[in-house]
């Protein structure tokens, strides 16, 4: 089992990283709340380690965090029914202090623009979640929060335009987000729906 590790970063994308630890690179899943928050290149991280298993093959996953506070706080994540550790590492794109408060506030408008998280589902959460996780709201993460809020604003300025364009509101809510998985970089309401029109073109 491996519990942690550490390299310098060889690649950082949207949803994991590739990690030299020695001459072997490693494929670390994270949160991109977890990536957004990483600004050098040589990082250790705790890890959760389990195996995926398909059609008879178990393939080994390592998923990252900063701390034992986020890997906790993925724990309890993962617990709430139909949630696995992928689906988990995709919904969990804001920093964990704001969707924290939001679970413990039953929040369920926000809960449910994460990703892959629909109104069931985020009722789930907060049944499961809300009277376990208030320390998790104390993680000092301002700088990631305020950069949660730019993107916030960014999405509802273009959310507007897709609805004045006809497109329905989860459909327009799940080409946002593609987007943002495929350009996190993205710093505007222009280049968001730049991006959304270019994933379309595919």
């Amino acid at each position: 089992m491996i519990s942690r590790i550490r390299g310098k970063i060889r690649e950082k994308h949207a949803m994991h990283l590739l990690l030299d630890v020695g001459d072997i690179t490693y494929e670390i899943l994270m949160p991109p709340a977890v990536i957004a928050a990483i600004e050098t290149e040589q990082v250790e991280l705790v890890t959760y380690h389990y195996h995926k298993v398909d059609q008879n093959k178990s393939v080994p996953i390592l998923i990252g965090f900063i701390n034992e506070v986020e890997k906790e706080f993925f724990e309890h994540f993962i617990t709430v029914s139909g949630i696995g550790p992928k689906a988990a590492c995709k919904a969990l794109s804001k920093p964990f202090s704001i969707i924290a408060g939001w679970i413990a506030k039953g929040d369920f408008k926000m809960i449910k623009t994460l990703p892959g998280i629909g109104e069931t589902k985020a009722k789930e959460i907060v049944a499961k979640l809300q009277d376990k996780i208030g320390k998790f709201g104390l993680i000092q993460d301002q700088d990631i929060e305020t950069q949660a809020m730019v993107e916030e604003n960014i999405i509802e300025e273009s959310l507007a335009v897709l609805l004045q364009l006809q497109y329905k509101k989860t459909e327009a809510m799940d080409m946002l987000n593609k987007a943002i998985e495929r350009n996190p970089d993205i710093k505007n309401s222009e280049q968001l729906l730049n991006e959304v029109y270019k994933q379309r073109q595919f």
